[in-house]
């Protein structure tokens, strides 16, 4: 059985995705366009409801009890690499969320 990570961070993006941090410190992103016509997330269309976004118990809520489960933010979101090559050297660099 695998863990179940937590989301610790969230930054809501204005194309419907979502930029999360787990708690493993991986960074993915996840995108909601496909849920949006799924209840309860229809109510997302909305982009200042969906703007709305924040960490709760480990994973993505908003008002109106609209949240998702955690394994499907992780199941369902591509990992960002945490590298970039700059100038034949490699540089980490960080997401501001």
């Amino acid at each position: 059985m695998k863990k179940l990570l937590d989301v610790i961070k969230v930054k809501p993006q204005k194309d419907y995705t979502l930029l999360l941090v787990f708690e493993n410190q991986e960074t993915r992103l996840f995108d909601m366009k496909p849920y949006l016509d799924k209840k309860p997330f229809t109510k997302l269309k909305d982009s200042s409801l969906f703007m709305q976004a924040k960490v709760a118990y480990g994973t993505v809520v908003r008002s109106g009890n609209i949240d998702i489960a955690p394994e499907t933010l992780w199941d369902n979101s591509k990992r960002l690499k945490p590298l970039l090559p700059i100038n034949n050297r490699t540089k980490r660099v960080g997401i501001n969320l």
